[in-house]
């Protein structure tokens, strides 16, 4: 049996993967730092592990064959690749929609740090660089509940992902042939504007629910102040008024990949309805 192991698998991806690939049939293996406190599908074996402590790492990988990779921004430690490829034949990363990088070529996010650890280490590698989740608008759901959401940008086009959807061609990506060397930009299947998403979200759960624009300066301020770094806030306020002139790509990843459209934002508000009440 084809044994697999799952890094990251509570997270809002790696949960989907774990269950995608139990259902399945595959060995499967959830790295968690607690084994005791962590609900898992039956027949999928926990086992301790830290990504900040590679040694704790060699136990998890014995006998597998295969490794789903997700990296929680954590400061990179190359001995986990090292490890990673030592005792796996493929690994499937989750990254982001972010440029190879060249060898001597600084790395503007982690994530291409990753990436290139993993292209140099020889082991069978797959990217699946998923855009903005879907889930990221569950950051919104206090001011949901209170009927008004004020953010800035409301003209920018975003064309967020069910993580559904990122988790079903990670799977697809662990378990079929053809994917060595693929960089999967996965996104969802339109792009819409932020307001529009916040109309969907009333729409769906049936509330009077308004978009109230909020001032670029002012929203710097209060997401400095709730995610604690300034640099991220402004790469992101940058981005978002990018998509105002230029939407958010949409690819047909998931189309091409599983054979079926996209999930739509509409069906992943569906899906959380009860996480914004």
């Amino acid at each position: 049996m084809t044994v697999i192991l799952v890094i990251g698998a509570t997270g809002s991806v790696g949960r989907h993967v774990v269950s995608a690939l139990a259902e399945g049939g595959y060995g499967v293996r959830a790295l968690v730092r607690d084994p005791g406190r962590v609900p898992l599908p039956e027949g999928v074996e926990a086992v301790r592990g830290d990504l900040s402590a590679p040694e704790t790492l060699a136990a998890a990988l014995r006998g597998v064959d295969r490794v789903y990779l997700m990296w929680p921004g954590l400061p990179v430690e190359p001995r986990v690749v090292e490890l990673i490829a030592a005792h796996a034949e493929r690994v499937v990363y989750l990254s982001a929609d972010v440029a190879d990088l060249a060898d001597d070529e600084p790395a503007v996010i982690f994530h291409q740090e990753i990436e290139r650890l993993i292209r140099k280490s020889g082991v069978r590698w797959t990217f699946v660089r998923a855009i903005d989740f879907a889930g990221n608008t569950l950051g919104w759901a206090d001011q949901v509940r209170q009927g008004v959401v004020r953010w800035p940008y409301g003209r920018a086009r975003r064309s967020l992902v069910h993580e559904s959807d990122i988790a079903d061609v990670a799977v697809r990506a662990l378990t079929e042939d053809g994917h060595d060397g693929a960089r999967h930009v996965v996104t969802g299947p339109e792009s819409i504007a932020h307001a529009e998403l916040v109309r969907l979200i009333g729409e769906e759960l049936d509330i009077e629910l308004r978009w109230e624009e909020l001032a670029p300066a002012a929203a710097r301020e209060q997401l400095t102040a709730a995610w604690g770094d300034a640099a991220f806030v402004d790469s992101r306020l940058r981005a978002w008024e990018s998509f105002t002139h230029q939407p958010e790509r949409v690819t047909d990843t998931v189309e091409r990949v599983l054979g079926r459209p996209a999930r739509t934002f509409r069906s992943w508000v569906r899906d959380h309805a009860e996480d914004f009440r």
